[in-house]
C-alpha cells in the first residue's frame, strides 16, 4: 500500500516529538551521578588508563559511536565485544581502566556478566542504563542514567528515543571533558588528518595567503594614485603599507579607503596614501590556522587580512574571496 503524505509527515513528527521528550526529560534528569561519572572519567584520562565500552544488540552500536566520539577528542577509547570478552578480548583491559556498559535495561545478561570479570581486572564500572533500579547499576561503581517516557515505535519494540537519549547522554560526557582538558582545534585536528575536515583544520595561513607580485607593498609616503596601481596590478582589493625605513606595517589601504579618498578634493589621487589608509590594521602569523583567520575575518568584518612576521612587517595577504576556494567558510 502507498504511503499517504500526509499521514507519513503525520508520523515522522510524532516520532520526533517523541524522541524530542526523551532528550528533554534526560536533561533535566542530569544531578550529582553525572558529575561523579564526569570526573571518575577525568581521573581515568588524567592517569593514562583507557575508556572501555561495552554492550549489546542496538546499544552495543551506541557503545561504538560514543568511543568514537571520544576518541576524536584524543581519549583512548574501545569497544570491548561481550562475547569475544569472554574468549580472549579481555587482554585489552588494564587496571585503572574505566568500563562504560551500556544496557537500557541494565539486566542484559551479556553485559551483566562481564561486570566481575572487569572488576577483576581493576577496572571501574559505570552502569549507562535507563533503569536506576537495576542489577547493572547497583553492581557499578557509577551511573550514566537516560530517561525514556516511550518509545517512538507503534509497537513499543524498536529502540528508538532510548537509543537517542543515550546517544546524546554519551556526546554530553565527551563533551564536558573535552572543555576541561581545555583541546584547542589545533588539537582536534591532530585526530582528524584525514578528508575534508582535516584538510580544512590543518590549513595554516601560509598556505592559503598571497604572496610575491599578489602581495602589493608600498611606503606609506608614497601617492595614493600609486599605491591604486599598485592594487591593480597585483589584482587586490587593499594594499600593506609600511614605514619607509623599517618596513615595519603601519596601515592597509582598501577599495573602500580609496573611494572614500575621491569625496576629500580634487587633488586626492597626489597627497600621500598614509593620509587615507586604515591605521592598525588587524593582521595574522604566518603560523596561524587558517580557521583562526576565519575568525577575524568574521569578528571584525573585514575583507582582508594583512600577514605579518615576528618584525611586524608584512609577508602575505589574504583576500576574503579566497577563503571559499579552501573551503574554510
Amino acid at each position: 500500500m502507498a504511503i499517504a503524505s500526509k499521514s507519513a509527515l503525520a508520523r515522522a513528527r510524532r516520532c520526533f516529538r517523541i524522541e524530542g521528550d526523551a532528550l528533554a526529560a534526560t536533561s533535566r534528569g542530569l544531578d550529582r551521578r553525572f558529575v561523579a561519572t564526569a570526573r571518575a572519567v577525568e581521573a581515568t584520562v588524567i592517569a593514562g588508563g583507557k575508556l572501555i565500552f561495552s554492550g549489546v544488540g542496538k546499544s552495543a552500536h551506541i557503545a561504538q559511536k560514543i568511543a568514537a566520539t571520544f576518541n576524536s577528542t584524543g581519549v583512548s577509547s574501545y569497544f570491548l565485544d561481550s562475547t569475544q570478552a569472554l574468549h580472549g578480548d579481555l587482554g585489552l583491559c588494564a587496571e585503572g581502566d574505566l568500563a562504560i556498559l551500556l544496557s537500557n535495561s541494565g539486566q542484559s545478561e551479556e553485559v551483566l556478566r562481564l561486570v566481575p570479570l572487569l572488576k577483576r581486572f581493576g577496572l571501574g564500572i559505570v552502569a549507562f542504563t535507563a533503569h536506576a533500579d537495576s542489577d547493572l547499576t547497583r553492581a557499578a561503581d557509577h551511573l550514566l542514567l537516560y530517561r525514556v517516557p516511550r518509545e517512538a515505535c507503534p509497537l513499543k519494540l524498536a529502540p528508538t528515543a532510548s537509543t537517542t537519549a543515550a546517544l546524546a547522554l554519551g556526546d554530553a560526557l565527551a563533551m564536558v571533558l573535552l572543555e576541561s582538558r581545555g583541546l584547542t582545534r589545533d588539537d582536534f585536528a591532530k585526530y582528524h588528518p584525514a578528508g575534508n575536515l582535516g584538510r580544512v583544520l590543518l590549513l595554516r595561513v601560509r598556505d592559503i595567503m598571497r604572496t610575491a607580485d599578489r602581495l602589493p607593498v608600498a611606503v606609506e609616503t608614497v601617492p595614493l594614485q600609486d599605491a591604486i596601481l599598485a592594487m591593480t596590478k597585483a589584482k587586490s582589493g587593499s594594499i600593506a603599507l609600511v614605514h619607509p625605513r623599517t618596513r615595519r606595517l603601519t596601515g592597509i589601504l582598501t577599495d573602500g579607503d580609496f573611494r572614500r579618498s575621491a569625496l576629500t578634493g580634487p587633488d586626492f589621487l597626489s597627497r600621500p596614501v598614509a593620509a587615507f589608509m586604515t591605521r592598525t590594521p588587524k593582521t595574522i602569523s604566518a603560523d596561524a590556522l587558517g580557521v583562526d583567520a576565519l575568525r577575524l575575518f568574521e569578528a571584525h568584518k573585514i575583507d582582508d587580512l594583512i600577514v605579518t612576521d615576528a618584525q611586524h612587517r608584512p609577508v602575505g595577504l589574504i583576500d576574503g574571496q579566497d577563503l571559499p576556494k579552501f573551503k574554510i567558510v
